[in-house]
């Protein structure tokens, strides 16, 4: 088997792997899976499992200047120490900033916003030609 073979093997496993997690997250309910009153661990290992999806395929949540793996990053240390609070520490426009957040809220938050990016990124699969030009819509 040459090089060219074996990396284009690699690269379609690889890429059905990822599938099957990205239509997993798409068939999940948020409310249900990210509620605010699950254990901020189990919260938290959801998060790392479907942001490090979101981040290969270049699609991770940023909200108020803060990207979810911040987010991610912040709210172990909170697990870590059993904290109430969760403090983000993040650059913006070259300076560095922090946030608080109840830590139950920073869990709900890292959780939803990485599963929802993959779902996002699942529905502008089926849903992008709909806002073509040319589409047959009267704008």
């Amino acid at each position: 088997m040459s090089i060219k073979s074996i990396a284009v093997v690699a690269a379609l496993t690889l890429t059905i792997a990822n599938a099957g997690l990205v239509e997993e997250a798409a068939g999940l309910d948020i409310k249900k899976v990210c509620a605010q009153s699950n254990d901020a661990a189990k919260l938290l290992d959801l998060a790392k499992k479907y942001n490090a999806e979101a981040v290969k395929l270049g699609v991770e949540f940023k909200r108020l200047g803060i990207k979810n793996s911040n987010y991610i990053k912040a709210l172990e240390e909170s697990v870590k120490s059993k904290a109430k609070e969760t403090v983000i520490k993040y650059k913006k426009k070259g300076k560095e900033q922090t946030k608080k957040f109840p830590t139950a809220y920073a869990a709900w938050r890292s959780c939803s916003f990485a599963i929802r990016a993959l779902q996002l990124h699942e529905e502008g699969k089926k849903t992008w030609k709909l806002a073509v030009p040319g589409d047959g819509y009267k704008y």
